[in-house]
């Protein structure tokens, strides 16, 4: 991802092989795991900041949607988690 560091527009990602769905949900998983228990909005928020390209705004509502799904993943008692499990 060093390649990455300077670059947040969609025709980068494209080039290097990344699409932008998986780029997102990675990215919102690593945020919920630094930062849980943000709102969508704040989510969103955070979006604009990683990726500012104007290309990239189209996929903030999906980061928000990953953030959402990836942080109750990561809040769910361990209870829970051996009863999934089972």
């Amino acid at each position: 991802m060093d390649l990455l560091w300077d670059e947040n527009r969609p025709d980068t990602c494209l080039s290097l092989g990344l699409d932008c769905r998986t780029c997102v949900q990675r990215s919102a998983s690593t945020v919920a795991t630094l930062s849980p228990g943000l709102s969508g909005a704040a989510a969103q928020q955070i979006f604009t900041q990683i990726f500012p390209a104007p290309g990239c705004a189209p996929m903030a509502i999906a980061f928000a949607h990953s953030y959402l799904e990836a942080d109750g993943a990561t809040r769910q008692s361990p209870v829970l988690s051996i009863v999934a499990a089972a």
